[in-house]
């Protein structure tokens, strides 16, 4: 990924919180000879930089997928920011945005309890604890029927990317009037592209 010093982000936390917040991810790899994507949410285990995932099988990428170094996207918030809000015109338009490349092999995952597990820590995320939809409250001969139809995987992370592109090339004084434009709008994306502008801006552009 192309990244000028600028909008390099060394972050660890706010990497990891990218990737949290925004897990349902693009994994890129080979198959067939040609790029293919699958659009899927992934648990990430920050401490042993793994990311855990599963394939319906009815997805062929997975079956030439493995041993491959892969590339997993996460996209964060972005948003348009118009010249027009700076104090002169001679500048351009341009996109603001917060995105994090992951690269690793991928490996299929045939251990019960690792996949189990892997499953479990997926539908807590996404359905919370006391959901109805529990592992451990589904009847066990459908939830056994159900696994078969899925090929779960882990991807050894080796190389993160990250990239936050927050306006640090410009003027703090430009920056500012940019907060200002993006905290009036009602447009979620804005809003946080803002709230992020904000926090690197008082770390004095060190995101």
């Amino acid at each position: 990924m192309y990244i000028p010093k600028y909008f390099l982000l060394k972050d660890e936390s706010f990497i990891n919180e990218i990737i949290e917040t925004y897990s349902f991810a693009t994994l890129i790899s080979q198959h067939n000879g040609v790029l293919y994507g699958t659009h899927m949410p992934l648990i990430w285990d920050a401490s042993e930089r793994v990311l855990y995932g599963h394939f319906s099988k009815k997805n062929e990428q997975w079956r030439d997928i493995e041993h491959q170094r892969v590339l997993v996207i996460f996209q964060g918030p972005h948003c348009y920011i118009s010249s027009t809000w700076y104090e002169t015109d001679r500048a351009v338009s341009t996109w603001n945005y917060v995105v994090v490349h992951l690269y690793g092999k991928v490996k299929r995952m045939t251990d019960q309890r690792e996949i189990y597990k892997s499953l479990n820590q997926l539908t807590t995320k996404y359905e919370g604890k006391g959901s109805s939809n529990e592992l451990s409250k589904i009847d066990s001969k459908y939830l056994e029927a159900m696994m078969k139809e899925i090929v779960p995987f882990k991807i050894n992370v080796e190389t993160v990317q990250a990239k936050a592109k927050l306006s640090q090339n410009h003027p703090k004084e430009r920056q500012k009037k940019i907060i200002e434009k993006l905290e009036k709008s009602e447009d979620k994306n804005k809003q946080l592209i803002s709230a992020f502008m904000k926090k690197n801006l008082m770390r004095d552009n060190r995101f």
